[in-house]
């Protein structure tokens, strides 16, 4: 590395130099190289083998005066690896202070450590220009790299401290959709990143995300500030420009993943074969005048290279999820990328009644898995079991209110027999337990919840806390003992369970991710499920999504749905996969005197029922035995 001094005389003389005119699609033509742990397609980079990311990366050349690039995208498309290019640039050709900015913290380490790295130590270029990674020089650590003349340094938009620490002629934020609204109440994340750059006039900012919920996407309000730029390509039978389009893509009856797109031009079938002759002779063309300094550029994945995502899996999944509204939102953002409009339609609790069926005593055929949400109160605990088959269609199994004060160990001895309850099916197969369980620990008797969760660990009875804002995933990745009862706890996304079950309520025919009620649920339990709406309110000028709850409603049959659901997206993280257990007993027959597995039709009829919530307790309180039970869930698994 040479002495301090000629360290300090080389970055000195090489901040006189004027910025290299090289570009950085050229730069990544010349000296970038792919790693094997970190792309599919190890080796030298190739901007042919993607055109429309060439102009993306040369707005960042120094030598554009473009101040602000702004990349809306679906998936696969190469926006990650674009934006690598660009900082190995600045490291080689124009060194300078970096920002980095992950959604997370954590996503900020795991960014480092998979995409960065293999960065630096791929490319030779870069690897004797960043200091090499030593226990004791913080020259090269996970969240900074120090290389001739500038630093970059990583961080997560959910850490004020890491948004605030230096001046910045680079900033890079990635995937800003996914940024909390607020950050330790300073403000917008992006706002506070952007200002590290003021002082800097040949500034550059690289701002990319997938889109999520249209008036609160960033990405999208950045992009509507743009001149809005959209890569058109020409038909290769009458050569005419166009923008590809979900609507045109087309497919024969019953064969997605055949699928084909059809010129809006002269009507020929285009083949996935002369996608890259089309995306070599593309161009961008802008749709707005824009302010001047932003450029921005939109992506769909039906441009993805040949090899990468076919117009026949994009259709794949749209037939997949089309119906079910939270997987069809996660369509739209990823594969389309374009924004979610929500439904401005309001959930009525007496007109979801109307669709109560009759099923039961055995569970419904297409049931598979059962989960139980748990909520605790200072007198009682309430329980829905829920019942779940293929694409997340559920059943209302049971809800039961069982009386007592979570203090003693009496209303949590019913909680056990509930929850260790045989439930027969109507199938020929054996009797289903609940499989998990989610118990609320975050409000009502924590230390109580706590103690009942922690021996029940491998029986799959979890301690979670719900926590709000955007972009949580309803289950974490991992879970944490920091609480007072030491006790394995996960954070559960309340918000993104709640607009799931929502999306899903609004269902109007059985199929993927339709609910549905017995025929004795009565009208306070729908008033519950229904009880809170959406809202929004604006803190410093962004808009801010929140749920709330409606005056002197209860909520707990939504709480209760909601932790159902939690528990099982915890299973669906240990590998649940519901579509295989589904194929698995359709194998079995039905028992004698059970109705076909078809859709129930729907039950519209005038019951009266009390106000006051139904109470249903255990059939038989029984004695713990945590061995004989692990014991009878071993056998009937053998038996499965």
């Amino acid at each position: 590395m040479g002495s301090t001094t000629e360290r300090y005389d080389q970055a000195y003389f090489q901040g006189l130099r004027p910025d290299p005119l090289l570009l950085v699609s050229q730069w990544a033509d010349r000296h970038r190289v792919l790693a094997s742990v970190a792309s599919s397609e190890p080796g030298f980079w190739r901007t042919t083998r993607t055109p429309y990311l060439r102009e993306v990366m040369d707005c960042l050349s120094p030598s554009s005066p473009v101040e602000r690039v702004v990349f809306m995208s679906g998936s696969q498309l190469g926006k990650t690896e674009s934006g690598l290019n660009w900082l190995g640039y600045i490291i080689h050709q124009s060194p300078g202070p970096i920002l980095m900015v992950q959604p997370t913290v954590e996503m900020a380490k795991t960014y480092s450590k998979q995409r960065l790295d293999p960065l630096i130590e791929a490319s030779p270029v870069l690897r004797d220009l960043v200091r090499e990674p030593r226990s004791r020089d913080s020259g090269n650590s996970m969240f900074l790299k120090e290389f001739y003349g500038g630093i970059l340094r990583i961080t997560g938009a959910n850490s004020a401290a890491g948004l605030s620490s230096m001046p910045v002629r680079f900033l890079f934020l990635d995937e800003v959709d996914r940024y909390p609204g607020d950050v330790d109440g300073e403000g917008d994340p992006v706002a506070l990143a952007i200002q590290r750059t003021v002082t800097f006039a040949n500034r550059k900012v690289l701002i990319v995300s997938t889109p999520t919920i249209k008036g609160f996407s960033r990405i999208e309000a950045a992009y509507e500030e743009s001149d809005q730029r959209r890569y058109w390509v020409p038909c290769p039978f009458c050569k005419q420009a166009q923008v590809l389009e979900w609507q045109q893509v087309q497919w024969p009856d019953g064969e997605r993943e055949k699928a084909y797109y059809v010129c809006i031009h002269c009507g020929e079938i285009i083949r996935e074969h002369h996608k890259g002759w089309m995306l070599e002779h593309g161009q961008w063309i802008a749709g707005a005048s824009g302010d001047g300094n932003t450029v921005g550029f939109h992506l769909s994945s039906l441009y993805s290279p040949l090899g990468w995502v076919s117009w026949g899996q994009i259709a794949v999944e749209h037939g997949q999820v089309y119906r079910d509204p939270p997987r069809f939102k996660a369509w739209r953002n990823t594969k389309l990328g374009l924004s979610w409009e929500e439904s401005a339609e309001q959930l009525d609790g007496d007109g979801l009644m109307e669709r109560r069926e009759m099923f039961g005593p055995l569970l419904p055929p297409s049931v598979v898995v059962l989960t139980a949400g748990v909520d605790v109160q200072d007198d009682r605990l309430e329980v829905e079991i829920v019942g779940w088959g293929r694409d997340e269609e559920s059943w209302s199994i049971g809800y039961w209110v069982l009386w007592g004060d979570p203090a003693s160990p009496a209303v949590w001895q019913d909680l056990e027999n509930l929850l260790y309850r045989a439930f027969p099916h109507a199938r020929q197969v054996s009797d289903h337990y609940v499989r998990a369980a989610a118990v609320d620990t975050g409000g009502h008797r924590s230390m109580e919840a706590y103690t009942f969760c922690r021996t029940r660990q491998e029986r799959r009875i979890w301690a979670i806390k719900g926590f709000g804002g955007m972009g949580k995933p309803i289950w974490p990745r991992r879970s944490s003992r920091n609480n007072k009862g030491r006790v394995p706890h996960f954070m559960v996304g309340v918000d993104a369970a709640k607009e799931s079950i929502y999306s899903r309520l609004r269902l109007k025919e059985p199929g993927p991710g339709y609910c549905h009620f017995p025929l004795d649920r009565d009208a306070e339990w729908f008033r519950q499920l229904t009880a809170e709406k959406i809202t929004t309110r604006y803190n410093k000028g962004r808009p801010i999504r929140e749920w709330v709850k409606k005056s002197h409603d209860r909520n707990e049959a939504l709480d209760c749905r909601v932790y159902a659901m939690a528990a099982l997206h915890g299973l669906m993280s240990m590998g649940l996969q519901l579509s295989k257990e589904a194929d698995q007993r359709e194998q079995y027959p039905l028992k004698e005197g059970q109705p076909p597995p078809e859709p129930v039709a729907h039950v519209s009829v005038q019951i009266i029922v009390p106000k006051k919530l139904k109470i249903i307790m255990p059939d038989k309180p029984r004695k713990s035995s945590w061995l004989g039970d692990l014991r009878e869930r071993w056998q009937d698994g053998r038996r499965r």
